[in-house]
Order: C-alpha cells, then structure tokens, then sequence
C-alpha cells in the first residue's frame, strides 16, 4: 500500500486542484508541527497518507506507484 500522497492522487481521487493542494499544504503544516522541519519545504510535495486522512476523517484507497 502506498505510504506518501501527492496532490496528483488527490486528484485521481476526485478532489478538486485547489482542495488538493490545501490538503497537501495542511499535511505538510501538521507534520512541521510534529516536529519534522523537513516539511517546511516549497518543493516537497509529498505527505504520509496517514496524516492526510486524519484531515479527511476517512482512509484513502490508493493504487501503488513507481516511487512507493
């Protein structure tokens, strides 16, 4: 099972762009708060699923991809 998210899975999932990117940007907010600064980064695009769906209130089914 995949263990990071991309607002491109988001996407596949149905979200809109935009509520894409703010779910990324939230993910990335709480894990800066957990005490993981490598998060506070522009370019990273990437957040645990686990974090995601703690902001969604529900899990994600995700397909496997070349960088799991």
């Amino acid at each position: 099972m995949q263990q990071l998210v991309t607002k491109d899975d988001l996407i596949k999932l149905g979200f809109p762009k935009y509520t894409a990117i703010r779910i990324i940007r939230q993910s990335k907010e709480i894990m800066i708060q957990q005490g993981y600064p490598f998060y506070n980064n522009k370019r990273l695009g990437q957040v645990p699923r686990e974090t995601v769906e703690t902001i969604l209130g529900c899990e994600l089914e995700l397909e496997a991809t070349d960088y799991d």
